[in-house]
């Protein structure tokens, strides 16, 4: 497995959508033989200054786009997906490629099956480019680890591009495939697509088939990351759907989720959260979250302030992931430990001393957030709330310097909840700091209500134009 060398294209098919990319495929104005090199070249134009990928099947991909070129000038294209260029967090089962998980622990071995949503994906005629980077077992906000490095951000590369999904995210925000599937077990792929201008849709659990069951257990969720909303709703389309491996997936949506998208916002009560009623958030970020407000307002919506009334869960929260953890490792000795990411070691040795009635006192608060919710969402059809309180701080750090916290909970007070909850979030860029950073606005639905919260975020992305802003990288 190769990457070509190149240079940047500051103009050329990576900067299409998926859906533009198959719109050119469909009157044979494009071919997807030309997207794929175009987006393997801004890999290796750019993948050394953000370290977005830790695998580049090159040789692969570009096979699989000719057969896909073939099938388009057939007219028999193979699914929803034929011929765009994609890329996969490496947690996920890829047939063919090792699963690193970010982790010198883990074995090289290549994977003899594919996940459900990477089956999906390859059944629908994606173009596979590789595998994105994550901190050891998807464990934290930001994205390093012994084995890669350190990802980083293509609006600042001296800045964290956050995580887990952050190798996901640069890689879509700079044009290295137009998707990618990412995991998100506490805000993995809102924090990145915040940090990163991008675009991340957590589904509601059960939405989308995972095997193997994360350790995290029903906390994890796997979503798509894009540049647009369409794009989201379109992954969300191929992923979601029947697989025999997941004994905790919902039935198949009553329609498409792009079908969903021309729903709008028009008449829908949404209620505006700056804080949560607990978060510090930065005043560039609360402005910029403050003017996203108002624009669902001239959008048609009745937007109110309201918080939805609950305390700070980062402490069960805490014993959730911490025991998910402990279970992570707990078959590996001290010799492997010290290969690995001292702060992973030491959350799931913290992990390892909870009680059973630890975990269980963690789910009863669980599950009165839920409730709490869903009484809330009784009121109102959906919730905004900043991404991230701050924007993108320096790579290489679990916090920002000074923190009162080591932990990555720290900074992450509006994502994690809704994890707790199961309830789906998008993340969409919603404006910048003064110093060119991007922004992120959270729009948070009932259960199952992926479509509304899809819907929203397609029309405010069509009445703003932050998403189409293009991080100085691409020139």
């Amino acid at each position: 497995m190769s990457t070509p060398t190149s240079t940047p294209a500051t103009h050329s098919t990576a900067d299409l959508a998926a859906t533009e990319l198959l719109a050119a495929y469909r009157t044979g104005d494009l071919s997807p033989v030309e997207a794929t090199r175009d987006a393997l070249d801004r890999i290796a134009a750019l993948n050394d200054t953000v370290t977005a990928f830790n695998l580049v099947d090159a040789e692969g991909a570009q096979a699989a786009a000719k057969a896909s070129e073939a099938r388009w000038r057939a007219g028999t294209p193979r699914g929803p997906l034929d011929g765009v260029p994609m890329s996969i967090k490496d947690i996920l089962l890829t047939t063919g490629w090792p699963t690193r998980r970010g982790s010198r622990t883990s074995p090289e071995v290549p994977a003899e099956v594919d996940g459900p949503p990477v089956a999906r994906s390859r059944a629908a005629g994606a173009v596979f480019l590789g595998k994105t980077t994550t901190p050891e077992l998807a464990w934290k906000g930001v994205t390093d680890s012994p084995l890669t490095g350190v990802t980083t951000n293509p609006w600042n590369p001296s800045l964290t591009a956050g995580g887990s999904s952050g190798g996901s995210a640069a890689a879509v925000g700079l044009g290295m495939g137009a998707l990618s599937l990412g995991t998100d077990g506490g805000g993995s792929v809102r924090i990145p697509a915040a940090f990163t201008g991008t675009v991340a849709h957590k589904p509601t659990y059960g939405r989308v088939a995972h095997h193997p069951g994360s350790p995290f257990g029903t906390l994890a969720h796997v979503g798509p990351m894009t540049r647009t909303a369409a794009d989201a709703a379109l992954l969300l389309d191929v992923i979601s759907g029947f697989d025999a491996r997941d004994p905790w997936l919902l039935p198949e949506y009553a329609r498409t989720f792009t079908d969903a998208l021309v729903d709008g916002v028009e008449g829908l009560r949404i209620a505006v959260s700056p804080t949560l009623g607990f978060a510090t958030v930065d005043p560039e970020v609360a402005a910029a979250f403050s003017a996203a407000a108002e624009v669902f307002a001239a959008l048609g919506a009745t937007v109110e302030p309201a918080d939805p009334g609950f305390a700070d869960p980062v402490d069960p929260f805490h014993v959730l992931w911490f025991s998910g953890a402990a279970k992570t490792i707990e078959h590996l000795g001290p010799e492997a430990r010290a290969q690995m990411d001292p702060s992973l070691v030491e959350i799931a040795e913290e992990g390892a001393r909870y009680s059973a009635l630890d975990y269980l006192g963690a789910m009863a608060v669980r599950n009165e957030l839920g409730t709490l919710m869903g009484a809330f969402h009784t009121d109102y059809d959906l919730l905004l709330t900043p991404t991230l309180p701050i924007a993108a701080f320096p790579g290489g750090l679990e916090v920002p310097a000074g923190s009162a916290s080591p932990r990555w909970t720290s900074w992450t007070p509006f994502t994690y909840p809704f994890n707790m909850t199961q309830q789906p979030a998008a993340s969409v860029p919603c404006g910048f700091t003064s110093a060119g950073l991007p922004v992120g606005l959270q729009i948070v639905g009932p259960r199952h209500a992926d479509g509304r919260v899809l819907a929203a975020a397609h029309a405010f992305e069509t009445a703003t134009e932050h998403h189409r802003r293009r991080p100085p990288l691409l020139g």
